[in-house]
């Protein structure tokens, strides 16, 4: 089972988060931010990975810190799960319609974090959510997840529908890479014969 349990205490936040890559979508999320709540569980479902996260953030303050370290606990949580990428398919990507919105999303789980992040929100917040923190999460996701994460909106204007549809792009995105490959289930998809 490739599965990873991570525990995150700091002055802002307390985050315990469980991950399993081999799930069935199945997730039970309360971060204190309802909208983030919605998109993890979005991301999960369409990953099929099953998530079970709870935070207690200063959200008295503003949502910034619960969103960012959540997104540097789920990447911990992918790279421990994952171990040494034996057998892995490496790469994946989607291009997801969401009515009038297209969001495209690919990932390298290459052992090397970077984040390009094309999307414009024209809109500062949904409901209370302040659409910034969508790129902080991001980026401590890719930072911590030690991954390639390219997302680009290709069309639509509605922020509420691009963020949800980035949200379920790269969960089917990573569910094509972490993926077992069984003609090669015994290798590392790395000519150095590493991914780290």
């Amino acid at each position: 089972m490739r599965n990873a349990a991570i525990d995150r205490k700091t002055n802002e936040t307390d985050i315990h988060l469980s991950l399993e890559l081999d799930g069935s979508g199945k997730s039970d999320i309360k971060t204190g931010v309802g909208f983030l709540d919605h998109m993890l569980t979005l991301l999960a479902r369409h990953g099929r990975f099953d998530l079970e996260l709870t935070c207690q953030g200063d959200t008295c303050v503003d949502d910034h810190h619960s969103v960012e370290d959540i997104g540097i606990a789920l990447g911990q949580a992918f790279t421990r799960a994952l171990g040494d990428k034996k057998g892995i398919l490496r790469y994946g990507s989607m291009i997801l319609p969401m009515d009038e919105t297209l969001i495209m999303s690919a990932v390298d789980l290459s052992g090397r974090s970077y984040l390009a992040y094309g999307l414009e929100l024209q809109a500062q917040k949904v409901g209370t959510f302040d659409t910034e923190l969508v790129e902080e999460f991001w980026l401590g996701f890719v930072r911590n997840a030690n991954c390639t994460l390219h997302i680009r909106q290709l069309a639509g204007t509605n922020s509420h529908h691009i963020i949800e549809g980035t949200f379920k792009s790269v969960g089917r995105s990573l569910k094509q890479a972490v993926a077992i490959d069984p003609e090669f289930s015994d290798e590392i998809p790395s000519t150095k014969g590493t991914l780290s």
